[in-house]
């Protein structure tokens, strides 16, 4: 049975991926903290794994564009240390990426081929840490999904909408972006079907794959789905009004379309 490193097990896909896989090793941000670049490097070459997964990243959009430092550490340096690593071992790397690598203006779903050109700073991140995975020799499955987010754990958009929907008469969501959200849990387990298989045979499949649900929807759909899930005893929401991006007025440019399609990912579904 193949030795799992888990990096990153306290986010709410890492919280999924550590039950799902059972690591021999997992480590939060307290125990293993990845800006600590060195720290990280010296932690890999201890433990040997033969698979690396890292669900670790900086993910707050907005405040990427004046954090730009521990933004690129994050999701950027990490990344290409840890695949620097994996390939001096022989580990295959599993890594996470996003959406916001494209520029969202498609209107068409985004395929594994098409040309990334990042709008915001977060995405530019992700990108270079794909950029630096792919270069660095060693065997990798860089899996691109888009907005992950956990019913019952941590702090996501299905969370805050249920919260607020017990609080406020009425919601303001953004209704003009479009996208795919994606259930940490599902996640999780897809990627445990996924590693499953040898790792010999995964070596051999190294690539970017778009790990993705099939419902595309936007803000605003989804943002009404989740409030008409909350019991109506427990429900002060009474309506959700759509707004526009520029309404909303936020920080970093978001893609207007940002929807995946996994057209490579049959290449491992089993």
């Amino acid at each position: 049975m193949s030795r799992i490193l888990l990096i990153g097990k306290s986010g709410q896909l890492g919280y999924e991926l550590n039950k799902a896989l059972s690591p021999f090793a997992a480590f939060d941000r307290s125990e293993l903290d990845i800006s600590n670049l060195s720290a990280l490097a010296t932690k890999i070459k201890e433990l040997t794994p033969d698979i690396i997964v890292n669900a670790a990243a900086y993910t707050a959009v907005d405040k990427a564009e004046s954090d730009e430092i521990a933004c690129f550490t994050a999701n950027a340096s990490a990344p290409a240390v840890m695949a620097r690593e994996a390939s001096k071992i022989g580990a295959l790397l599993i890594h996470y990426s996003t959406d916001y690598v494209f520029d969202g203006t498609k209107t068409t779903p985004y395929i594994e081929t098409d040309t990334p050109n990042p709008i915001n700073f977060y995405g530019y991140s992700k990108l270079m840490g794909e950029e630096a995975i792919k270069y660095s020799g060693c065997d990798y499955l860089i899996f691109r999904t888009s907005w992950v987010y956990h019913k019952s754990y941590g702090a996501n958009f299905y969370r805050t909408i249920e919260r607020l929907a017990k609080e406020k008469e009425e919601l303001r969501i953004v209704s003009d972006q479009r996208g795919v959200p994606n259930d940490a849990v599902w996640l999780a387990q897809k990627t445990a079907q996924i590693l499953s298989r040898s790792t010999t045979e995964l070596k051999q499949k190294s690539g970017i794959y778009h790990l993705i649900d099939e419902n595309e929807t936007t803000w605003y759909e989804f943002a009404k789905r989740i409030v008409d899930s909350v019991p109506k005893s427990e429900r002060k929401c009474r309506i959700v009004t759509p707004i526009s991006t520029a309404e909303y007025g936020a920080v970093a440019k978001r893609p207007m379309y940002s929807v995946l399609k996994g057209s490579l990912f049959d290449i491992l579904a089993l």
